[in-house]
């Protein structure tokens, strides 16, 4: 069983930067991929970024690649999304995933742990 924990959400103009991290219990950690979807009001949960459980594959959604950047410290069992150049569109509660170790995938349906979510509301 893995537990996460999103922390590092905010409020920030456009423009500005934010760093989450995903901290996850459990030394089975580093055997996870981990994603980071994202779900605005009124809209269902998308894709945002993923890294496989190495580190050394990544995955980004179009609408975030050259902003944002997804990493991890196995060693300190934590996934890191850094969010730069913001636009008032990132505006969404933020979640982080684990996924047992496989290829990489942007479906929600096929993670198996979930936090419980951080807001990132970016002004204009």
């Amino acid at each position: 069983q893995v537990q996460l924990v999103e922390s590092g959400g905010g409020l920030v103009q456009a423009g500005g930067s934010l760093r989450l991290s995903c901290a996850a219990s459990g030394r089975t950690f580093s055997t996870y991929n981990v994603g980071w979807f994202r779900q605005a009001p009124g809209k269902e949960r998308e894709f945002v970024a993923t890294i496989s459980w190495s580190g050394g594959n990544t995955k980004y959604a179009d609408s975030v690649k050259g902003r944002f950047t997804i990493s991890r410290d196995n060693a300190k069992n934590t996934g890191y999304l850094q969010m730069n150049s913001l636009k008032p569109e990132d505006t969404a509660v933020y979640y982080c995933a684990a996924r047992r170790s496989g290829i990489l995938v942007d479906v929600p349906s096929l993670y198996d742990y979930w936090g419980q979510g951080t807001q990132v509301t970016v002004s204009s």
